[in-house]
C-alpha cells in the first residue's frame, strides 16, 4: 500500500442514488441546497420544476456518505452528438454536485468515481456538467474540478462571466470607468427614478425588442415562465425598473442565486431613451442595495457564447468594474 493510499485507508462510504427512488423529498432536497456550501437557486427542485412537463427527462441524483445525505446532483437524460448523456443540468445556469462545507478532496474523488460508475451502469454514454463560478461557494475550492480532470473529464467550454465585488460598498462607484461615472451623473440629473416594479409586461416588451434588434433572438423564458418564477421566489427574484415620468425605459431582473451572489438577468433598455443612460443608474442602485443586503458579488452573466466573446458586451460590463471569471462546462464520453 502506498503512502497516499494509507492516508485514505478509512474512506467514507459514498453511494449515488436516483432521486426518482422517492427516498429524498423535494423539500429535503431544497433544504439541503439552501444550507450547502455551493448550492444556488438553480439547483433547487422549486426552480427546476418550473419547466413544463416533457421539456426535460429528469434524472437527478443524490449522494449518501456513510448513509447520510451528503450531496445532490440535478440532472437530465439528454441526447448530445448522437449519444445519451447525463447532463447537469440542461434547464439551469449551473449544475454539478451541491455539497456541504466539510466536503474534502477524497469525498470529491469518490463522488466523481461513483458518478461515472452510476452513469455507465444506467447506459449513459457520457456525463456533462456546468459548475457555478468559484465565487458562488462560501469556501473557495477546486476539489471537484481537480477530481473531474483526474477522472478523464475535459472542458466542453469555458465561458467568461462578469463579477463585481460588492464587499467594499464605498468603493463600488470608484471602480466604474470614467465614462460610466459620467453617464451615471447624467442619469441622476435627468430625473430618472429607480424602483422595484411588478410591471413585467412593460419590461418584457422592452426586452423582446432589444433581443430581436441586437441578436435576432427571443428571450430564453416566456413572459408566463418569468412570472411563474417570480411567484415561486418572491423574495429572491426582483424586477428593477428605471422610470422617466412614470414610464419604464429600462429594466433588469435580479436573481438572488444564493447568500453570496446576486445575478443580473435580462438587461434591457428602450433605445428611444438611450441618451438618459438609465442603465448606469439602474446598476449603481442595484449594486448599492445588494451590498446593503450583504451580497458579496453581482454576477452580470456571461459575455461569451461557446467561448466567442461579444467585445461590446464585455466592455459594457467592465465599465461597471466587473472582472471575468470562468463558468466551466465539463464533459466525459465513455466510448469514442
Amino acid at each position: 500500500m502506498s503512502e497516499s493510499e494509507k492516508v485514505f485507508s478509512f474512506d467514507a462510504k459514498i453511494s449515488i442514488h436516483p432521486f426518482s427512488d422517492g427516498k429524498i423529498t423535494d423539500g429535503l432536497w431544497d433544504e439541503f441546497v439552501r444550507t450547502s456550501d455551493n448550492g444556488t437557486m438553480f439547483h433547487l427542485r422549486e426552480f427546476l420544476t418550473y419547466h413544463p412537463e416533457g421539456r426535460f427527462e429528469d434524472h437527478s441524483l443524490y449522494v449518501l456518505r456513510n448513509e447520510k445525505l451528503f450531496a445532490v446532483f440535478p440532472a437530465i437524460r439528454q441526447k448530445r452528438d448522437g449519444k445519451w448523456i447525463l447532463n447537469s443540468h440542461g434547464g439551469a445556469s449551473y449544475g454539478g454536485f451541491v455539497y456541504p462545507a466539510q466536503c474534502n478532496i477524497r469525498d470529491a474523488f469518490l463522488m466523481v468515481e461513483r458518478l461515472i460508475e452510476y452513469a455507465q451502469e444506467h447506459d449513459f454514454e457520457g456525463v456533462q456538467l456546468t459548475l457555478p463560478p468559484m465565487m458562488y461557494a462560501k469556501h473557495l475550492s477546486n476539489y471537484l474540478d481537480f477530481a473531474l480532470f483526474k477522472h478523464g473529464f475535459s472542458y466542453l467550454k469555458r465561458e467568461i462571466s462578469s463579477l463585481v465585488d460588492l464587499r467594499n460598498p464605498q468603493e463600488i462607484e470608484s471602480g466604474f470607468r470614467p465614462e460610466a461615472r459620467t453617464a451615471l451623473n447624467k442619469a441622476r440629473k435627468s430625473g430618472i427614478v429607480i424602483k422595484q416594479s411588478n410591471e413585467y409586461h412593460a419590461y418584457y416588451d422592452i426586452l423582446k425588442n432589444n433581443l430581436r434588434m441586437r441578436h435576432g433572438v427571443q428571450p430564453t423564458h416566456s413572459l408566463e415562465e418569468l412570472i411563474d418564477l417570480t411567484k415561486r421566489f418572491p423574495e429572491d427574484i426582483k424586477l428593477w425598473g428605471a422610470y422617466l415620468d412614470d414610464r419604464m425605459i429600462a429594466g433588469v431582473c435580479t436573481f438572488a442565486a444564493n447568500e453570496e451572489v446576486i445575478l443580473a438577468f435580462y438587461i434591457s433598455h428602450d433605445d428611444d431613451f438611450q441618451e438618459y443612460r438609465a442603465v448606469n443608474l439602474l446598476f449603481a442602485t442595484i449594486m448599492e442595495e445588494s451590498a446593503k443586503l450583504d451580497f458579496s458579488y453581482l454576477d452580470f452573466g456571461i459575455f461569451t457564447v461557446n467561448m466567442d466573446p461579444n467585445w461590446g458586451l464585455g466592455r459594457f460590463k467592465e465599465n461597471f468594474g466587473s472582472r471575468g471569471i470562468f463558468r466551466d462546462t465539463f464533459i466525459k464520453y465513455f466510448h469514442s
